[in-house]
């Protein structure tokens, strides 16, 4: 009998080919999430949207996300990598067309629930993939560049007002913004996302014939019989996660509209020329683009950093510190915005270099798919109350051009958080370094 032929493994360029293919599938999801970022204050006043019902917009996407957790994993398990990468890239740009087919609240809720349902299960399936591809191999540069590339899209996003000037006013700056355009620029991302998911299913049908692969790295799946078993230090870092991550991406959800609000009341307010205010809202788009820039470039550097030196509760300590003051600074100094933008920025890549990781020494690599599924299922919950909580807020408070004093009530809810997640990085250190600790504050990686 004659052996089975060993097929070869795929060349550096084959698989760096589809590396680039599945990121720009995935930058086109993170793209059509943020499009609505500088799109407050149009629906605002060209719809009649209120803060609370902008707020929903992502609320809704956050509720879908959820349910993902919940079955996304098994979805993949079933019909593979390639096949779940289209489907949800479908999904994706079924939700930004939707989104964009109708300017009424409850049609766009519907687009951003079917957004939720899409990308986050294609976040799952291109992590799913990488491993399969990468595995042995440069696997976490290979994360590292297509979280640069999605989070591109991100910068892409938020500076949309700038690079799709004539989409935003098609009149010209004197003439009434278009609501509808910028969202139709988040459709062609859509259709770019499943271009791209279609060449990577032929690249990975190819593959199979001609290659060894390797196999798919395991999904997250929440098991809830576990969750009960984990140690305080994980509860301390889920809840760092939550107040975290909470302050910090509802916030964007938002920041655009206060950015430029704040900005043009040190211009004459609402007396402000036309050309001032869409000067403001290109401005306000770049200081929150400064965000997911700052995160691509220094998370991987403060990951360094701490393997480095561990100390890793002292780092989160320290990062809270830098975010407890930013809102307050924002909302009643009149600093440059670019000054607790940096600090926020600083928090924003300091914070996930460190907790990320240090759940992998809290928790035991069985239960590794459990206790990052549950981070991620609270972070989302936290999401969606915040969404919710900060657009009623706004409104409650008459929030707007004519009253931009309204923001304080909303930036102090964020403010708050930031106090809750110094204490929750105390107590984590205080628990590390005492008899019950993981080695967050000892282990280092990198030395002989």
């Amino acid at each position: 009998m004659m052996p089975d032929t060993v097929r070869p493994q795929p060349s550096a360029l084959y698989r760096w080919s589809v590396l680039i293919f599945i990121s720009l599938a995935m930058g086109g999801n993170y793209y059509i999430y943020d499009s609505i970022n500088p799109l407050e204050r149009i629906f605002i006043d060209n719809l009649g949207f209120s803060a609370t019902q902008f707020g929903w917009l992502n609320a809704s996407y956050s509720v879908a996300a959820v349910a993902t957790l919940l079955i996304g994993g098994i979805i993949i398990d079933r019909i593979g990598t390639k096949k779940a990468i289209t489907v949800f890239a479908l999904l994706c740009l079924t939700g930004a067309a939707l989104t964009a087919a109708r300017g009424r609240a409850p049609v766009m809720i519907a687009g951003r629930t079917v957004l939720g349902l899409g990308a986050e299960s294609m976040i799952v399936a291109v992590t799913t993939a990488l491993a399969k591809w990468f595995k042995g191999k440069e696997l976490s540069f290979a994360f590292g560049i297509n979280l640069t590339i999605a989070r591109l899209a991100s910068v892409a996003a938020d500076n949309s007002p700038t690079w799709a000037n004539r989409v935003f006013y098609p009149q010209g700056p004197a003439g009434p913004a278009s609501w509808q355009g910028p969202l139709l620029l988040a459709v062609g991302a859509g259709v770019m996302s499943l271009a791209t998911a279609l060449i990577y299913w032929g690249l990975e049908t190819r593959a199979e014939s001609a290659y060894e692969l390797g196999k798919a790295g395991a999904v997250d799946k929440l098991e809830f019989k576990g969750i009960f078993r984990f140690d305080i230090s994980y509860w301390l870092v889920v809840g760092l996660c939550f107040t975290f991550y909470s302050a910090i991406f509802p916030f964007r959800t938002f920041a655009i509209d206060f950015f430029t609000n704040k900005i043009l009341a040190t211009h004459g307010g609402i007396a402000a020329m036309e050309g001032a205010k869409v000067h403001a809202l290109e401005q306000a788009g770049r200081l929150n683009s400064l965000l997911p820039l700052a995160a691509m470039i220094a998370t991987p550097l403060f990951g360094l950093l701490v393997d480095r030196t561990g100390k890793r509760a002292w780092f989160m300590m320290f990062g809270s510190l830098l975010l407890m003051p930013v809102y307050l600074m924002m909302a009643y100094s009149n600093i440059s915005l670019y000054v607790p933008v940096a600090l926020m920025g600083i928090a924003f890549s300091l914070i996930p270099a460190v907790m990320w990781p240090s759940v992998a020494y809290i928790v035991d690599e069985s239960r590794l798919g459990t206790a990052y599924a549950l981070m991620t299922l609270i972070q989302q919950i936290g999401f969606f109350i915040m969404n919710l909580l900060i657009g009623q807020a706004n409104d409650f408070a008459g929030a707007g051009l004519q009253n931009p004093n309204g923001y304080a009530l909303g930036l102090w809810i964020f403010s708050i958080l930031g106090f809750v997640g110094m204490a929750l990085a105390i107590l984590l250190r205080i628990r590390e370094t005492g008899l019950h600790g993981h080695g967050l504050e000892t282990i280092t990686t990198g030395r002989k």
